[in-house]
């Protein structure tokens, strides 16, 4: 009886320990929002020189592309987060093309942030994301996206699409929406 006292005792300890060690390590200092740098866009950027070669043969678009950075849930004054991944896909199997703005927009169609300062480019069915974090509440539930594009005239659009997702327990949540040439 007294040798299994020890032992709990001991179990006892051990799982206080580590309790207390994972409180420790769960205590990191509070990330930096991703969305704001989601990716090293310098590796993209396009050469000028090539896009002044090119532009006599050059088609210009815009898309807009909605995306929610939160949803209702029951009333209006409960909502959920939602984390929301944007592809610009370049669906060319043949032809590099051209991206000049990625600019994010709030519900009251204020500008939020521009991903990128000098156009980027796509290489054949190449795909470049830009996450907007589940913490990020800054676009809201009507947030979108304006995007500048060039291609070849002979050359497909890109596609932008978003796919938001929340996970909460056991409940998961996902949706998509498409981007629409509007220019």
């Amino acid at each position: 009886e007294l040798n299994t006292m020890g032992i709990l005792f001991k179990i006892t300890q051990i799982t206080v320990v580590l309790f207390f060690f994972g409180m420790l390590v769960g205590c990191d200092d509070p990330k930096e929002i991703s969305s704001f740098n989601p990716n090293h866009w310098e590796d993209h950027y396009a050469d000028p020189e090539v896009l002044g070669l090119l532009k006599d043969s050059l088609q210009n678009g815009k898309t807009y592309l909605s995306i929610y950075s939160h949803i209702y849930s029951f009333t209006l004054e409960k909502s959920q987060n939602l984390t929301a991944m944007v592809s610009l896909r370049n669906v060319s199997d043949s032809d590099t093309i051209y991206i000049s703005k990625a600019d994010y927009y709030n519900t009251k169609g204020e500008l939020i942030r521009s991903y990128f300062e000098k156009p980027i480019q796509l290489k054949p069915v190449e795909t470049v994301e830009i996450v907007i974090d589940e913490t990020d509440e800054h676009g809201g539930s009507g947030a979108n996206f304006i995007f500048e594009w060039t291609t070849k005239a002979t050359t497909p659009e890109p596609i932008f699409e978003a796919v938001m997702t929340s996970l909460r327990g056991s409940q998961g949540l996902s949706f998509t929406t498409q981007g629409r040439r509007i220019e």
